[in-house]
């Protein structure tokens, strides 16, 4: 009988609203539809039949499905309810924000840069609602700082991070921390990890947590962050159990089919208030996500830097989102209450599809392109009824059915479309502004799918005075021209380019895999120092010219009140960064080796995998993995075939081969360290490398970059 009666309603209400396609109420009575498989509840999406006949049985099988289970797990929606969770269902953009990207934090004027990250969001997307503060990964275990220690070390510590929360406060912006479960192999707190993120949560003002990696956070965590502040969110990255929906107000939408006739989101149909994001961080087509999104009433991650690779969004793409985002929040209410009719008919374009929304007053029906071309003329066909005015939201005019209830429109490809129709003394006093807004954005409309690849530079140097023999504690190398064999681990960072990998073709490559490839180098001769720069070595670089950093955070950390800790005076210094391994070159009449040279220097032309030869071996290297370094030439019998000591672990060593794309900088370390975070995969690299491994480390500001576990060796170029 309640499906009998569900059968009568939804189709009444079709039959008030889609005049000439409503089925009779004998053909809304056949045999009850089974719920749905529970399957589902493991998807972030439901997919619907690709046959049109089966819909009205598939939105049947979908309420009894959402009845079942909210009865089964005897759901309770009172967090929904609460005044301070109100914004959720409204936060439809997110932008996923790497937080060494240098469009929000400018090196040189040592400021974060809000406006300029809010002015991009605006013009490209429409608005950011969210904004996610992402900090440690990949550069987590390069030393044994924890996640909590990467959010304390950003320039200004905490205090500025509040500050920055404060600026997207006040345009309306909300702002997450991210937590990180796999770390547990770094520096420990003394505290759990959940009072470690609530202490964060407090100092910064933050609105709500990203579950890095978890499909749901405990029940401890939702009672121990409402002591902290309320209306704090959790949001799961992946598929958010439907029994934990109640208190996870949002969850990512990801790797999910994409099936020619669209599904429903499996938590958004559960809770309508529950918001999900779509997201697919190495798809360059993001239309699957966006009309997912727009036919569901729910939101998108933007997420352009991806750990260091910057996978832009096409213009298209953009153009689309900034169609969505205002429609989106004016119709808010709409799109989080319980009128909602997926697949719903009346649709009249081919390959086109629709879902209605409704109350009293406004009927308001989503409509998405999935073909790859523009599609003109008859769109949508609609009761017609007196009293009623009908608007295209996206091209922003009002239109007017024929006599037959046909709409007609234009359907971008991969675009979307939206009609609301309006009862005549209820059109929204602000409409006109809204149609006004979305007509200016229409008139932008483009098909341009292109995403451009940054270009990445490499920082130029100029060369040492070329000498004529070679300087004391040095030793020569090269020439060379030919290849130079390369291994990168694959921890989502990226090589030398962003989009370096064919997505397209093949996808991303197998997460925590070696990629190894060659590069064409041509190395003029050099002389690179015997040893890494000492501590005691650096000391007297300090004492001859009184050198202090512009940033002195985290400088020499491991010094104490100035001086050398004994016995560490001929341990390679650490804890400084390009700049300070640079000005102590320049007072030696030296540089820094780009990375070619010191590969060449340790492997030899014939490229050895070890610096003495191609097999690990017990005695040659500190392969320790517990961070404590050795004096430089503690392993004579590990040196390179050029003489050179400490080559392969001890601590990591920077090169002068730093990298810029406009939105990220980094360089290229070599050697390994006798430093290794374990636990888990996800952490940077550590322990002994072998000498075609390269690091590639992200580089923010000094308090970041300086490391216990990276230090330095310089060369001078040589007479040919």
């Amino acid at each position: 009988m309640r499906l009998q009666l569900y059968c009568l309603n939804i189709f009444a209400l079709v039959a008030t609203s889609l005049g000439g396609h409503c089925v009779s109420v004998e053909a809304c009575n056949p045999a009850p539809a089974a719920p749905l498989k529970l399957a589902a509840e493991q998807s972030p999406i439901i997919p619907a039949p690709a046959d049109p006949q089966q819909w009205r049985e598939f939105r049947e099988a979908l309420a009894v499905w959402r009845d079942e289970v909210r009865r089964q797990i005897g759901y309770d929606a009172s967090l929904y309810d609460r005044p301070d969770f109100q914004w959720v269902s409204s936060a439809f953009n997110c932008c996923f924000l790497m937080m060494y990207d240098q469009a929000f934090y400018d090196r040189e004027r040592n400021r974060y840069t809000v406006e300029r990250i809010l002015a991009e969001g605006t013009d490209r997307f429409g608005r950011y609602d969210i904004v996610v503060l992402w900090h440690a990964y990949p550069r987590i275990g390069l030393d044994d700082r924890n996640q909590f220690d990467f959010y304390r070390d950003m320039p200004g510590g905490l205090e500025a991070l509040r500050k920055v929360a404060d600026t997207f406060h006040a345009r309306g912006v909300k702002v997450y921390i991210n937590y990180n479960p796999w770390d547990t192999g770094t520096r420990r707190e003394g505290i759990s990890d959940i009072d470690a993120l609530c202490g964060i949560v407090e100092a910064i003002g933050a609105d709500g947590i990203f579950l890095d990696t978890m499909e749901r956070g405990s029940e401890e965590f939702r009672a121990r962050l409402d002591r902290a502040r309320p209306g704090v969110v959790l949001e799961s990255e992946l598929a958010l159990p439907v029994g934990e929906i109640h208190s996870h107000h949002m969850s990512w939408a990801q790797w999910f089919y994409d099936a020619p006739v669209p599904g429903v989101l499996r938590n958004k149909w559960l809770e309508r208030r529950h918001m999900q994001h779509g997201i697919s961080r190495w798809t360059r087509d993001r239309s699957k996500e966006l009309q997912t999104a727009w036919l569901n009433g729910s939101g998108i991650m933007i997420w352009e830097n991806v750990f260091g690779q910057w996978m832009g969004w096409s213009p298209r793409d953009c153009h689309i989102l900034k169609t969505m985002t205002g429609i989106q929040h004016r119709f808010a209410p709409l799109f989080a209450s319980e009128n909602w009719i997926p697949l719903v008919d009346g649709v009249v374009m081919p390959n086109v599809y629709a879902g209605l929304w409704y109350d009293d007053t406004c009927r308001l029906w989503t409509l998405a392109n999935r073909s790859y071309v523009q599609v003109d003329g008859p769109m949508l066909q609609v009761e017609v009824t007196a009293g009623w005015r009908y608007f295209d939201l996206v091209a922003g005019c009002e239109v007017h059915p024929d006599d037959r209830g046909i709409l007609e429109g234009r359907l971008i490809p991969r675009g979307i479309g939206c009609i609301a129709a309006f009862r005549e003394n209820a059109v929204p006093d602000d409409l006109e502004t809204l149609l006004a807004s979305q007509a200016a954005i229409c008139r932008r409309a483009t098909y341009d799918t292109s995403t451009p690849r940054p270009e990445t530079s490499l920082r130029p140097v100029a060369p040492t005075h070329r000498y004529d023999r070679v300087p004391d504690a040095m030793v020569a190398v090269g020439p060379y021209e030919g290849e130079m064999p390369v291994v990168f681990n694959c921890r989502e960072i990226g090589y030398y380019q962003s989009l370096e990998y064919d997505y397209v073709n093949i996808g991303p490559p197998t997460a925590h895999q070696q990629t190894t490839f060659t590069r064409k180098v041509d190395v003029e001769p050099f002389a690179i120092d015997l040893t890494p720069v000492t501590n005691a070595q650096y000391k007297a670089f300090l004492d001859a010219t009184g050198y202090k950093p512009r940033c002195g955070v985290n400088f020499l950390k491991h010094w104490e009140n100035g001086s050398i800790p004994s016995g560490l005076e001929d341990h390679p210094v650490v804890y400084v960064d390009l700049d300070d391994a640079r000005a102590y070159a320049a007072w030696a009449g030296k540089r820094l080796p780009r990375e070619e040279e010191w590969q060449l220097a340790a492997a030899g032309p014939r490229w050895s995998r070890y610096p003495w030869g191609d097999e690990m071996e017990p005695g040659r290297c500190n392969d320790r993995t517990d961070g404590r370094t050795t004096p430089v030439k503690a392993y004579p019998e590990g040196r390179a075939a050029c003489g050179a000591y400490d080559m392969c672990s001890n601590t990591w060593e920077l090169t002068e081969s730093e990298y810029n794309d406009g939105r990220n900088r980094f360089c290229i370390l070599k050697g390994g360290s006798c430093y290794r975070a374990e636990g888990s995969d996800w952490y940077f690299d550590g322990g002994a490398k072998t000498t075609d491994f390269a690091a590639k480390q992200l580089l923010l500001y000094p308090g970041i970059d300086r490391c216990a576990t990276v230090g330095f060796r310089c060369v001078v170029d040589l007479k040919k």
